[in-house]
């Protein structure tokens, strides 16, 4: 059974992606970059926040659903004096609507809806709510400020209302003065990944920190080119999403266009990773409903559609791009084949420091995909990464392993290859095109284990071990083999060591070691894609095993040998120890 075709630029799976404060965001879509007419912007003036009044009336525009702005009323309550950073003030509102009575305050999602005066200047961007929860009250990012992204901080601490602005809250709302004294922050939705279930990232870090603090969507469903929006869209009050990837896993969020001008575009009033200048995809989006959370905010549940420009600046008052050229990408396939079950799925990396993240995703899902559960197995991979040098050379890497899970073989078998995606990805002057990987899984769990060792001496096989002393030659070429276990029966691998020319009286010992616990010599050291490709080419297969003979003294000398593969997962290691004689 065939469950899914190559996708190509293919159908994004669903899921909702959280960003950072406000920002929410949903799913992608089908087809190509999409190609509709830039907006033709707005480039409204802006409104000083010198001369807000208490009480002010105040208007804005929002998208609850699908990509039509709806409109919003609201009062100036005060302003924060250097609220959000040292210089950068934070103005507070209490908006009203159908849908924000609805839900029962402002949304994850609302991040970036345009807050206007009466003469139509623009007077900033929802970007901040109650630290507590829902509520209708607002902390608007002043848009005189949105364009310089000036101050200093990461925006994401809590910002303190004194007594005054509470008791001030308090009055023009349901929050109590308790409530409002916990002040106002961005909301901690870290990036997260659409395609792939929540418990899946939970399960899968494994020690590995270079991946970020992934998370997925509580709610969302499937979407097309054509519903999930156009560049026409991006309007102010419109929805706006920021990718760093796009496809089988969407890591994006959406939030709302505060202004378009000239091709440009500002939104969402804080920062999004707060990586300053970058290249994120610029996303249109659809929003498909506002879901009430009794323990929080109302979020924005949407789906994200192809990119249509690049957003250049993630700050601290926003995020900012430009449209028509897209960000560069690295494109991810992965395929997958499970008993009669086969996949090939796709997604697109537009920053290359998420590239590890996006690639580990990519890989965990689809496998889950084809395997439809978790439980152990074994695994045939292949991996190739192609892309070019800091000196503009070509290069490409490639690695070839099996491997074996009592609990969980699709998570297990992608960590060797997403630790090489993240060298690679961190390298200078790298840029990684393209990487492809194939997976064949059965549910064979066999593993065999280096039980013992045995040395020839004669015509005798004698077995050794950790207590035991040998006593060798210098030049000697020792026959050993390894006795090996599983839960089908015993085995013998047959290795040899070469004893190097040293003095009498040194010591050392003789290992095998098998290529499942064997991490790969100098992996870390890597600085180029040359490096990575002469530290594979030394690195043994899980099915192979490493025989050693270790030399002590003023310098360590090592004579290393490699089996021929196996055909099966092979793991742990014994030892003996040797005395040079003569």
């Amino acid at each position: 059974m065939n469950i899914s075709t190559t996708s190509g630029r293919g159908r994004l799976l669903a899921g909702l992606l959280a960003t950072s404060a406000l920002a929410v965001s949903g799913l992608a879509a089908t087809g190509a970059p999409a190609q509709s007419a830039d907006p033709a912007g707005d480039c409204t003036a802006a409104y000083p926040v010198a001369d807000l009044t208490q009480h002010q009336v105040v208007t804005g525009k929002t998208v609850s659903s699908g990509v039509t702005p709806e409109a919003f009323s609201g009062e100036v309550l005060g302003v924060l004096d250097s609220g959000i950073a040292p210089g950068l003030d934070m103005i507070i509102v209490r908006l009203d609507s159908p849908e924000i009575r609805r839900v029962g305050g402002i949304w994850q999602g609302m991040s970036g809806s345009p807050v206007y005066a009466q003469d139509g200047r623009l007077i900033g961007a929802v970007s901040y709510g109650l630290a507590w929860g829902a509520s209708p009250v607002a902390g608007v990012t002043p848009y005189e400020d949105m364009d310089d992204y000036l101050g200093s901080g990461s925006g994401l601490a809590r910002i303190k209302v004194g007594d005054s602005m509470a008791r001030t809250i308090a009055r023009n709302s349901d929050v109590s003065t308790t409530q409002a004294t916990e002040g106002f922050r961005q909301l901690p939705l870290p990036i997260s990944a659409s395609g792939i279930s929540q418990s899946r990232l939970s399960m899968g870090k494994h020690g590995r920190t270079y991946l970020r603090d992934l998370n997925t969507a509580k709610a969302g469903g499937a979407a097309s080119a054509v519903s999930a929006g156009t560049a026409s869209d991006i309007v102010a009050g419109g929805n706006l999403g920021a990718a760093l990837s796009y496809g089988d896993v969407t890591m994006a969020g959406v939030g709302t266009a505060t202004s378009v001008c000239n091709g440009r575009v500002v939104g969402f009033g804080h920062p999004m990773t707060f990586l300053g200048s970058t290249t994120l995809g610029l996303m249109p989006a659809d929003a498909i409903y506002v879901q009430e959370d009794p323990l929080g905010p109302p979020f924005k549940v949407a789906n994200v559609g192809m990119p249509v420009g690049t957003i250049t600046d993630d700050h601290l008052t926003g995020i900012s791009g430009t449209f028509g050229a897209t960000p560069p990408e690295t494109d991810v396939t992965a395929q997958a084949a499970y008993h009669d079950r086969n996949r090939a799925g796709e997604s697109h990396s537009l920053v290359q420091d998420s590239l590890a993240d996006l690639f580990f995703a990519q890989n965990l899902g689809n496998s889950d995909r084809v395997i439809d559960g978790i439980h152990g197995g074994s695994a045939d991979r292949t991996y190739s990464a192609s892309g070019t040098d800091a000196e503009g050379n070509p290069f490409t890497v490639t690695m070839d392993d099996l491997y074996q899970s009592d609990s969980d073989i699709s998570g297990e078998s992608v960590w060797s290859e997403a630790d090489i995606t993240w060298f690679l990805s961190r390298m200078t002057g790298v840029k990684v095109d393209s990487i492809d990987t194939t997976a064949s899984y059965d549910d064979d769990t066999t593993v065999w284990t280096v039980k013992k060792l045995a040395v020839k001496m004669g015509s005798q096989w004698i077995t050794v071990g950790r207590k035991d002393t040998l006593k060798v030659r210098p030049g000697q070429t020792l026959k050993m083999r390894g006795n090996l276990t599983s839960a089908t029966g015993t085995s013998e691998l047959p290795f040899s060591v070469h004893v190097p020319a040293v003095p009498k009286g040194r010591y050392g010992v003789i290992s095998l070691t098998g290529g499942s616990d064997f991490y790969p010599r100098g992996l870390d050291r890597a600085q180029t894609p040359q490096d990575l490709i002469d530290v594979l080419a030394k690195a043994p297969r899980n099915d192979q095993a490493v025989g050693e003979l270790d030399i002590f003294g003023p310098r360590t000398q090592v004579s290393s040998t490699t089996t021929s593969p196996f055909g099966t997962v092979l793991r742990g290691a014994k030892y003996v120890q040797v005395r040079i004689v003569f």
